[in-house]
């Protein structure tokens, strides 16, 4: 397991959130992102950081910009 950031562990959360808030799979919500299952699976189980541009395809498929995913306000890990 590698080790990743607590911007990435927040932002994996924050998606995991979202995304059941939704009532969206996560293999829904890749297929919606263009990205691939395992990479999605990879960074909401917290084991890979999403570069810059996944995070983009991603807040995009949720109807976000990608800034607003990153606003960790009351989140706690």
């Amino acid at each position: 397991m590698s080790t990743i950031s607590t911007t990435a562990q927040k932002f994996a959360i924050r998606l995991r959130f979202e995304r059941t808030k939704r009532r969206l799979s996560q293999e829904k919500l890749a297929e919606l992102a263009g990205i691939g299952k395992s990479t999605y699976t990879q960074i909401e189980a917290q084991t890979s950081s999403p570069t810059l541009d996944t995070v983009e395809k991603i807040a995009k498929a949720l109807g976000f910009e990608p800034y607003e995913l990153l606003i960790f306000k009351n989140l706690e890990i």
